[in-house]
Parts: C-alpha cells; sequence; structure tokens
C-alpha cells in the first residue's frame, strides 16, 4: 500500500499582522497539510512566524523548510523548538539543513565553511537536539514526545546517511552546485541520477536498521517519509514548450528528462495528479511541498489527490 499523499507550502513573504494570518488560513482552506518558512535573509523570521500560524489556523501542522544550521547554536536552537512545538500545541516538524548560500553567511557576519565543516556542524546540531530534547531535565520541553519529527535535507552521501539515521523525513534536493556559478546557485540533476540518490538513501536506511514508510506514521517510529520541494507548478496547455523555456534551469537534460522531472509539474489538475502518482511509484515521494507563489496553481491537484 502507497503512503498517503501530503503536501505542504513554503511561506516566503511577511506584509503584515493580518496578512500573514489569512494566508495561513487560506493555505489550510485549500487543503494544505503543513505550513512551512524558510530560513533566509529577508525572508520571515521562522519561529515567530510559525506561532502565528499556528493561532490563525487548526488543522496543518508547521515546518521549517529548512533551517540553516549554520545560523544556530544548538543550546539555543533547542530551546527555539521546545517553545515552538508548545505555542503550536505540538504541531511542530523541524526542518534542518547544512546551509548553501555563503552571502547570507556574509551578510550576517558569520563563518561559512567548507562543505564538509557545514555538514559536521549540522552533525553536531542534529546530535545536540536529540540529547537535548529528549532529555526529560531540559527547560522548556517539547509537548511532542520523544521530540518533534525532524526532517534532514540534501543531497550528498553524508548528509543522507545522517538523515538515515536520524530523520523521520527525508527532503530530497535534486539539484548541485551549478559549476561556475556564485555560492548559491543550483541545477537540477537528472531523474536518473535522483533515483540513484533515493536508492542510495535507501541502502544507508536499511544499513541503520530503519526503513521507508509505505503506509504513513504519526512522525514517530523507524519509518521514513521521503519529500521533494516541487520548484515550478502550474496549468500548460504544451508541456514541451514550457520546459524549452526552462532549458536554461537544467543544463544537460533532455525534454523527455525534464517533462520526468518531480521538480516540474504542468498541466491540468488530473495530469499533474497523475505526474505525482508516478513520481510516488518511481522515487517513493509521498510528501510534496511547494513554493508560495505555486499555492494556488496546486490546490486542484491536492482535491484530486485527497486521501490517496
Amino acid at each position: 500500500m502507497a503512503r498517503p499523499f501530503r503536501f505542504g507550502v513554503n511561506l516566503l513573504t511577511l506584509e503584515s499582522a493580518e496578512a500573514w494570518r489569512a494566508k495561513c488560513r487560506h493555505a489550510e482552506q485549500l487543503g494544505y497539510d503543513v505550513l512551512l518558512t524558510p530560513d533566509h535573509l529577508g525572508n520571515p523570521a521562522p519561529f515567530p512566524a510559525l506561532a502565528a500560524a499556528a493561532e490563525a489556523t487548526e488543522r496543518p501542522r508547521l515546518g521549517t523548510f529548512v533551517l540553516n544550521a549554520g545560523f544556530w547554536n544548538p543550546a539555543l536552537l533547542a530551546r527555539e523548538v521546545a517553545t515552538c512545538d508548545t505555542l503550536t500545541d505540538g504541531r511542530l516538524e523541524l526542518g534542518l539543513g547544512a546551509g548553501y548560500v555563503k552571502a547570507e553567511h556574509d551578510s550576517a557576519g558569520l563563518p561559512f565553511g567548507s562543505p564538509r565543516e557545514r555538514v559536521d556542524h549540522l552533525v553536531h546540531t542534529v546530535a545536540e537536539l536529540e540529547r537535548l530534547l529528549t532529555d526529560t531535565e531540559h527547560r522548556p520541553r517539547p509537548v511532542q514526545s520523544p521530540r518533534p519529527p525532524l526532517l534532514l535535507g540534501g543531497n550528498g552521501d553524508r548528509l543522507l546517511r545522517l538523515a538515515a539515521r536520524h530523520a523521520d523525513i527525508a527532503a530530497f534536493t535534486g539539484a548541485v552546485r551549478a559549476p561556475g556559478k556564485p555560492q548559491g546557485a543550483m541545477q537540477l540533476i537528472s531523474p536518473e541520477a535522483l533515483e540513484e540518490r533515493v536508492g542510495a538513501f535507501r541502502r544507508f536506511a536499511a544499513e541503520a536498521g530503519r526503513t521507508e514508510s509505505t503506509e504513513g506514521t504519526d512522525g514517530t517510529g523507524e519509518a521514513i517519509e521521503l519529500n521533494y520541494l516541487i520548484q515550478m507548478a502550474g496549468p500548460s496547455s504544451d508541456r514541451r514548450a514550457k520546459v524549452r523555456e526552462l532549458a536554461a534551469y537544467a543544463p544537460g537534460l533532455t525534454e523527455n528528462q525534464m517533462l520526468e522531472h518531480p521538480a516540474l509539474l504542468l498541466g491540468d489538475a488530473k495530469e499533474m495528479a497523475e505526474q505525482l502518482r508516478a513520481h510516488r511509484k518511481r522515487f517513493g515521494f509521498s510528501y510534496f511541498t511547494v513554493l508560495e507563489h505555486n499555492m494556488a496553481a496546486l490546490a486542484p491537484v491536492i482535491e484530486e489527490l485527497h486521501g490517496s
């Protein structure tokens, strides 16, 4: 039995308190299961934004997608996580990544280490959060036990191994740094390469004695949910013409590869729903996230796939 779909939206802009609350309520009405915030300079601060989202909504879970571990001291982050989990009545899902935008570290006056150093810090952060948030003597305490569900995102072997050992949700980037471009510029890998990354993750999970879920969980236990971020979603009467417009974002990929790629979701609601079913079957992705500007475009697809 395939794991049921879940859908999240990454909310990027903050105009006013009332506009934020209205946007969160609208996302709930559209059927989104998770309201998410990123961790980039220029976007809303994640934890107060999620606390406000919880006040405005009843059903969706709230998550970070994803925190840049390089911005955070683990002990201070544990305090933020536990506080936010309490203020959201146990609806928090914590997403963490190693960080990839050097310019943001420079603006914040924070060191931007090598890829190895950034993953080292993420490994340390995950270990400290596990230690602190599961310690019954630690204050404040999170509502969820033993801790809020953890999402880890990435592409490389070390990050996938870390997710295989510790994450409740593994998020796949499906992209690598664009050669010859500034730090932070990314380009899509092929669907075949993405399939290989999922296969590597499954091997690492098996080595760790953990499995990918096929039936769904409440965020605890050994089953791991697989997530993918859709970069573009929307109606299109000519999918091939649309992918030709986007060729610069995926140099080296053929039109067929782009049409098969889970980063792009194009067509009418039924066509897009079929694409997501195909991605769940091929890659195992059941939890899909879109960016805020694609929120309305995915809504008919959520309705089409509700409960499946």
